[in-house]
């Protein structure tokens, strides 16, 4: 009896512990108290703080979509190319311990997520000048959401999500839900047919498409990574997860993927949802929402139902929003069945929007994108931050979370890039004083005029760019993506390269003795040898500035004269008829632009160049038996067959063997002997009645020729009666293209390569008459060429060196005056050497990369302090200073002097050198003359300093062929830099007191600049179109091969890239320029 009391005691006990336990677990599963107290424990450790350096604590994120839209996973790829480039990471995230180990396990990082992010440019005073925020349009909160979207997504994907009954609870799990979906999923292994229902909760969706590989679940581990994250996410704030789970609403809503929506990209979030898939404006959108309807509100209706369909489409956002509208259509309407069912909305307004048909991408309209003449600054940096990345597309690079600090000074920027845009107009042109004489004309088309204005600043941390502007309305870049011919400004480089010199020769030579000083001082080719070293024999202590000074007062003729340059005989202008004729030195030729001087500088520096070739190649031309003479001669023998034998195969390439031999025989049918000679080479085996017909119809007057005359005809042209030089001789046809076209018709399917490979032989049976000793005048010419040749080669390497951005040069003295095209963005990298003493410094745009703030990813970048490195001596640099200065004071650019003031006062010093292209097509014929002339385009540049801060470029350009139209010069450039400059002043030197100034608009006042000064007081530096001047051949000399029949070996400037809406340019790009 006593037993059975206590059995049922213990039983009863076992019982109420059974219940008490299922209980505490039944409240936990609903209200996650004692989850709640771990977890928030937990979630208050996992933190991060910013240090100066690379962290020693950082992971990074993983492949999920959100990561790499923002750059996250891609963070270490970036870091290292940065590193090779020349950055350093400033101060980077160092997380704690408990976040390092969260994600040791496996999990994402648990943090305040963006849902917004995007590119940002700021200037040099960290104002934003571009920003791209991804998604564009979304909730600034929970608050800010319409109701009725807030019960509509809760209802179909997590009704208890926002249940304030228990403010503990974990929102990332469901249990209920939870078992039901693993009970279905288990009856789903035995009926294959059966639909399961998803068992995640709104945070564990959002874990899914931000941070799952794809944006999918792949396996139940992936799904428990989900579960876990958002876990230890929704306790950040604390044990109260209401916040947090109302954060989650607007979370979703912000960022939910919605497909890729044409002419829009990747579309996330309902906000841009509404504008991508509909054309809908988020903002009325949620302003009739926020309101109840009243009555039939069509306009509630419509909202509801596309902004419902975008929360519905969110399962299969491809299929239902790309590709079956259809099916969307009627997914909606049940759902807005199952809301009026549950009385979230009325049946009436259900009814109603069920009537209304979903737009189509075709019924959005697009603003109109952002003008480019606007953004050249701003995307002249993107440019440079994709290309530091990698990234190959802006797209992308737009979606980063990335704050980019620059150089710019957006202020400047605006005034210049107003200013050159109000150009255009005919009175604001006037009102700058630009238009008349070598300026622009009323009747010009002003439009057609494109400028282009860069500016930099010496600062220690480099050459920082202040502003970056044109007036070109396309995403191209006249100032660094073309190859222009820029007319004297090549005279800059010339007199760099020419100052270089007697400073190397200065050091070469201090060091000889008297005796070796003497020897070097006998008269020579190389004149600039011979002037340093007798220089030196005079004054042997004499320092390298007054070398320099003395090299800069050396007298050279302006007369006009032929000049065997580049392959043949030219002929230079002055642009200043003036000068012909007068001895000047090169302080005044620097001064006034004079082309002649410039050109016999060129001269002395190529035979600088020549003679300081290694071994005796230097003295070939005065040694007759040099044994290197044979093998010049070759590589030129070489080197112009290969032209012809390229220019014949291109002629013929198309034909068929009875068409090439047409065309040899149409024009040697001028007498029977001619084309006998051509019909024997290309028909060896044709009988003589063969012959015969031939000739009678290829020549008709030959049918009066007796059968004697005619059989004697044929037998003196036998194939084997004259080598292919004496051939090509009698017929007038080039030999090499006798042998080509023969070839071809004997072998059709012979390649260029194929026939340079076997007609090695020939070339040098063609030339044979070349390699007689007899012929030392004419070797020497051809010998002479190849020198050359060979000097710009160097001269090319020492361009390089100082910035020059093509690979090669016009091999001819033109170069000196601009026959090799340039790049403003060259010349202005150039300045930048000079202004820092001979010091190359970066040119600096980016100062600063900041990578996902605010996240335990945040990492700040900065260029690393730069190294200079020594080009030239200072004593070069400020030489070359003093002569652009003077160019200011009193030369081609006079109307510049005293335009400039520091914040003191007083007037800066201000050099540069203009510089105007006349590029043009021109074709000549024998002896000079003129067959064909078309305009290319032209320009006026004008490189400078200001004081001894900045520096930069101004060019004007006009394309195509109405720059014909035009007569501006580099005076055009000049005059606009002077208008600019005071209202550029207050931002270049700022007054000290800086009283309150108004705001600066985009289009400044500019005041009206005085008229140009006239003509007489300011030395003009004009196009003389005479950068490739005709050539003249060299006088026919008996026997051997005719001198009028060869072709001198002239290198064209390679073309120009097109600009856009340029005209095809068929022309190469030899084009005069002074």
């Amino acid at each position: 009896m006593h037993k059975l009391p206590r059995r049922l005691l213990t039983g009863f006990a076992i019982l109420l512990l059974i219940v008490g336990l299922v209980g505490l677990i039944a409240w936990e599963l609903l209200s996650s108290a004692v989850e709640a107290k771990y977890l928030a424990r937990t979630a208050q450790k996992l933190t991060w703080q910013i240090r100066p350096g690379p962290s020693d604590r950082i992971r990074f994120a993983g492949q999920g979509p959100y990561d790499m839209r923002l750059g996250y996973s891609k963070l270490p790829d970036y870091l290292e190319r940065l590193k090779k480039s020349g950055w350093q990471i400033d101060t980077q995230a160092r997380i704690s311990l408990q976040m390092a180990r969260v994600a040791d396990l496996g999990l994402f990082l648990p943090y305040h997520e963006k849902d917004q992010a995007g590119l940002t440019l700021v200037d040099s005073n960290r104002q934003p000048i571009y920003a791209s925020l991804y998604p564009t349009r979304v909730y600034d909160g929970f608050s800010s959401i319409p109701p009725v979207l807030v019960n509509a997504l809760l209802h179909i994907e997590n009704r208890e999500l926002l249940t304030e009954e228990f403010p503990t609870r974990n929102p990332a799990v469901e249990w209920d839900r939870l078992a039901q979906a693993l009970l279905e999923k288990g009856v789903s292994l035995v009926d294959r047919n059966r639909n399961v229902p998803g068992g995640s909760t709104l945070p564990t969706q959002i874990e899914k498409y931000r941070h799952s590989p794809e944006g999918l679940t792949g396996s139940m581990g992936e799904k428990l990574r989900q579960m876990a994250t958002a876990s230890l996410r929704a306790y950040l704030n604390g044990p109260n997860t209401l916040e947090m789970r109302r954060e989650t609403v607007a979370a979703y809503l912000n960022t939910v993927p919605l497909a890729a929506a044409p002419r829009f990209g990747e579309v996330n979030g309902i906000g841009d949802g509404l504008w991508a898939w509909y054309g809908l404006d988020f903002a009325e959108t949620n302003r009739i929402l926020s309101k109840p309807p009243r009555g039939k509100d069509a306009a509630y209706a419509s909202a509801l139902k596309h902004a419902l369909s975008l929360i519905v489409a969110e399962r299969r956002p491809s299929y239902y929003l790309a590709a079956n509208r259809k099916a969307l259509d009627a997914l909606t309407d049940d759902h807005l069945d199952l809301l009026a069912n549950t009385r979230l909305i009325s049946r009436d307004l259900a009814d109603q929007a069920k009537q209304v048909k979903l737009r189509t991408t075709s019924q959005r309209v697009d603003p109109p994108p952002p003008r480019f003449v606007d953004q050249k600054a701003a995307n002249a940096q993107r440019i440079r931050v994709a290309a530091l990345l990698g990234e190959p597309r802006l797209y992308d690079l737009d979606r980063l979370d990335l704050q980019v600090a620059t150089s710019i000074n957006q202020p400047a920027q605006k005034i210049v890039s107003g200013y050159l845009q109000s150009l255009a107009r005919p009175e604001a042109a006037a009102a700058s004083g630009l238009i008349g004489h070598r300026l622009l004309s009323p009747e010009n088309p002003l439009a057609n005029v494109i400028y282009s204005f860069t500016l930099y600043e010496k600062t220690p941390q480099g050459n920082l760019l202040r502003i970056q502007a044109d007036n070109l309305n396309q995403p191209f870049d006249i100032n660094s993506q073309a190859r222009l011919d820029l007319g004297s400004t090549a005279k800059l480089r010339t007199l760099v390269t020419y100052l270089e010199i007697i400073a190397r020769l200065h050091a070469e030579y201090g060091t000889l003795d008297a005796k070796a000083l003497t020897q070097k001082a006998q008269p020579q080719r190389n004149v600039l040898a011979q002037w340093v070293a007798a220089r030196l024999l005079a004054n042997r202590s004499e320092p390298l500035a007054a070398t320099l000074d003395a090299a800069m007062g050396r007298s050279y003729s302006a007369s006009p004269e032929p000049f065997f340059t580049g392959g043949g005989l030219h002929h230079f202008a002055n642009f200043d008829t003036k000068d012909n004729g007068r001895v000047m030195d090169v302080w005044e030729a620097t001064r006034n632009s004079v082309n002649l001087v410039y050109i016999r500088m060129m001269r002395d520096i190529v035979r600088y160049y020549a003679s300081a070739t290694p071994g005796t190649a230097a003295h070939i031309l005065d040694d007759a038996g040099n044994p290197l003479r044979e093998t010049y001669l070759a590589r030129f023998v070489d080197q112009e067959g290969r032209v012809f034998t390229n220019r014949f195969y291109q002629r013929h390439k198309t034909q068929t063997p009875a068409q090439m031999a047409e065309e040899l025989y149409a024009r040697a049918r001028i007498n029977p002997r001619r084309f006998t000679a051509v019909f024997r080479y290309l028909e060896p085996r044709a009988g003589f009645e063969t012959y015969v017909a031939a000739l009678h119809t290829q020549v008709p007057a030959s049918a009066s020729l007796s059968a004697k005359t005619l059989e004697s005809i044929y037998r003196a042209h036998a194939p084997d009666a004259y080598d292919l030089a004496d051939r090509g001789y009698i017929t007038q046809i080039h030999p090499l293209e006798l042998w080509v076209v023969k070839t071809l018709r004997a072998a059709p399917k012979t390649d260029l390569s194929t026939l340079y490979e076997s007609g090695r032989g020939v070339r040098l049976e063609v030339y044979d008459w070349l390699f007689n000793t007899s012929r030392k005048n004419a070797q020497d010419i051809r010998i002479q060429s190849l020198l050359e040749v060979e000097a710009f080669d160097r001269l090319l390497v020492d361009w390089k060196r100082l910035g020059y951005p093509f690979d090669n040069i016009t091999p001819s003295y033109a170069t000196a005056i601009g026959s090799s095209g340039d790049r403003p963005a060259a010349l202005a990298e150039l300045m930048g050497i000079l202004v820092n003493d001979g010091m190359r410094t970066p040119m600096v745009s980016l100062t600063g990369l900041h990578f996902a703030a605010n996240t335990p990813y945040d990492t700040r970048l900065s260029p690393r302090p730069p190294k200079g490195e020594r080009l030239m001596p200072a004593e070069v640099a400020q030489t070359v200073r003093r002569a652009l200065a003077q160019v200011v004071e009193s030369g081609t650019a006079v109307r510049l002097a005293g335009a400039l003031k520091s914040s003191s006062g007083q007037s800066l010093t201000i050099g540069g050198k203009t510089g105007t292209g006349d590029h043009r097509f021109e074709r000549y014929g024998k002896g000079g003359q003129l067959l064909e002339s078309r305009v290319v385009n032209r320009t006026a540049t004008f490189a400078f300093y200001l004081g001894d801060r900045y520096f930069g470029t101004l060019t004007a350009l006009v394309q195509g062929e109405q720059a014909g139209q035009f007569g501006f010069t580099s005076s055009l450039t000049a005059q606009i830099l002077k208008t600019l400059l005071p209202a550029l002043q207050p931002h270049l030197y700022p007054q000290p007191p800086a009283p309150p100034m108004a705001e600066t608009e985009v289009v400044p006042a500019v005041e009206p600049a005085p008229a140009a000064p006239p003509p007489a007081k300011e030395k003009p530096d004009g196009s003389t179109s005479q950068a490739d001047p005709p050539v003249k051949q060299p006088d026919p000399v008996e026997g051997g091969f005719p001198e009028d029949l060869e072709p001198s070996v002239v290198v064209p400037l390679p073309e120009t890239p097109p600009l856009p809406e340029t005209p095809p340019a068929g022309a190469p790009a030899d084009a005069p320029v002074p």
